[in-house]
């Protein structure tokens, strides 16, 4: 099993436990959170240890184990992102996570999207759609959104498009839906890697909000901020950001 097969079955196997455990309908909201974020992470666990069992794993449901910074083979995994939205019902914008960064980089990733029953890899890579007509489109948090992106939606007079998880938001643009994903004010490695990897993947543009590269498997795991974009945005964006600051 190659890689990417490796990441798919991973994140798939936690997809597949998430759904049983909403639909069941025994706990609901925070309780359906915590208890989904622990089952991804084992189902997840459990590919991982059977397929590539010396391989590092860096996740948001485990403790951080140094041995990963010295390691060349590191899976980076969110087994839930989007707690809060996967706990209310008949919410469809969370996402499991699964990412291998290799050789000092992000390679074979894949994304759930479990209500939606999809998962998106890198390869082979998603097919950009063409832009729809209108304004520019930017997601954003649905309860924080930066003034970074309030910034950018001025300078290009874009609509801003309130999203749940930072995977569904990345995936939003992979998938045509918005045109951009701008967010500053915190987010960790996890929250991002498998997603960044599958836009790059689709030929999308994916930075810092300064414009600096996104860089994975450091020592900090705060990796608070990024943009996401189609190509042709990505300098009019960091522009608007600029300006702005």
């Amino acid at each position: 099993m190659d890689d990417v097969a490796v990441a798919a079955r991973a994140a798939r196997a936690a997809a597949d436990v998430l759904l049983a455990l909403r639909a069941d309908g025994a706990l609901t909201g925070r309780a359906l959170g915590d208890a989904g974020d622990a089952a991804a992470q084992q189902a997840i666990s459990a590919v991982l240890a059977a397929e590539r069992p010396d391989d590092a794993v860096l996740s948001e449901e485990a403790a951080d184990d140094a041995r990963r910074l010295t390691a060349d083979r590191v899976w980076i995994v969110d087994p839930l992102d989007g707690t809060r939205e996967y706990g209310e019902a008949e919410r469809s914008d969370w996402a499991v996570h699964v990412a291998l960064w290799a050789g000092g980089e992000l390679s074979s990733s894949a994304v759930a999207l479990p209500a939606l029953d999809q998962v998106l890899v890198t390869e082979p890579a998603p097919v950009r759609p063409a832009r729809r007509d209108g304004p520019v489109r930017i997601a954003v948090s649905r309860t924080r959104p930066p003034a970074e992106a309030e910034a950018v939606a001025t300078a290009l007079r874009a609509e801003l498009v309130p999203m749940g998880s930072a995977g569904f938001k990345v995936l939003a643009v992979v998938r045509g839906e918005v045109d951009a994903y701008v967010h500053s004010g915190g987010m960790y490695q996890w929250d991002s890697a498998a997603p960044v990897a599958v836009a790059r993947a689709a030929g999308l543009a994916t930075s810092r909000i300064d414009g600096s590269p996104l860089v994975y498997n450091a020592e900090e795991l705060s990796l608070p901020d990024l943009v996401v974009c189609r190509p042709e945005l990505a300098e009019p964006i960091l522009a608007a950001v600029r300006a702005g600051r």
